[in-house]
């Protein structure tokens, strides 16, 4: 099946917009702290909840949550949330419709996660953040599975590939089960970090988790396409049709769901 990441442009752009990565800068939460946070992550929560219903009643039932759901996450645990019982109902009734209809939900945190960095403090806050989004899911009462992924990237190999897939694996395996069970490893975008043969032959196999493969990362070089040219187009030109037979397929293009009904027609 397809999916796409993130953004409705179509719910976006109604007024009032629905969309669940509302955020705030530091000197927002500096000034306004937890109650703000709870507010905003009521309010992603329920447009959530909207966009989900939107996508399954346009028969789509793949989709990337953003990972601003909660905002400035990483102060603060979920439970010390003011209206934390709303929130947890709120997730619980995401969790549910996602269920009841077949759906896969899945997070992808940002490039600065990185659990095989040579930094302790990296490691630290990467370990943290996948853990909070194991804790998300939980609250969605969603499986401890793969198909609702927490995926992440290698990202770099510190010039030496074998100790960072050594590192790598060490800090997967103490990972606390709600992230664990659900962590998924995608292939990079440089022919000098890492291929999913890599991945399958240096971590996946070692430590069982799936490997996802970003055909976009793959090819875009060998298309003769810059970084950017190939990262900032509306549109993905084709899905390969064994690709859609063989796997669930997540389109990242600026189109959003746009770009999903296109290569439906």
């Amino acid at each position: 099946m397809l999916g796409y990441a993130a953004m409705n442009r179509t719910l976006r752009g109604r007024d009032p917009p629905r969309r669940c990565n509302r955020d705030m800068r530091k000197a927002t939460w500096e000034s306004e702290g937890l109650e703000h946070a709870a507010e905003l992550a009521e309010r992603n929560l329920r447009d959530l909840r909207a966009i989900l219903e939107w996508n399954r009643n346009h028969g789509i039932r793949f989709y990337r949550c953003s990972s601003k759901l909660i905002p400035w996450n990483s102060a603060f645990d979920v439970e010390e949330l003011p209206n934390y019982e709303r929130i947890r109902s709120l997730a619980r009734d995401c969790g549910a419709f996602v269920r009841a209809n077949d759906m896969r939900l899945t997070f992808h945190p940002g490039h600065w996660c990185k659990l095989a960095s040579e930094s302790a403090d990296t490691v630290a806050r990467s370990v943290e953040t996948v853990a909070h989004h194991g804790r998300w899911l939980d609250l969605m009462e969603l499986p401890r599975s793969p198909r609702y992924a927490v995926n992440v990237h290698i990202g770099a190999h510190y010039g030496d590939k074998a100790a960072t897939a050594e590192r790598f694996c060490d800090v997967v395996a103490d990972l606390p089960p709600r992230a664990r069970a659900r962590l998924t490893v995608e292939n990079d975008d440089a022919d000098s970090l890492w291929s999913v043969p890599e991945l399958v032959e240096s971590v996946a196999d070692r430590v069982g988790i799936p490997v996802t493969f970003d055909y976009h990362h793959h090819t875009f070089a060998d298309r003769g396409l810059t970084y950017r040219e190939a990262f900032d187009a509306d549109h993905v030109a084709r899905v390969p049709p064994w690709l859609r037979r063989a796997a669930d397929v997540m389109i990242e293009s600026g189109g959003k769901e746009r770009s999903l009904f296109r290569l439906r027609s």
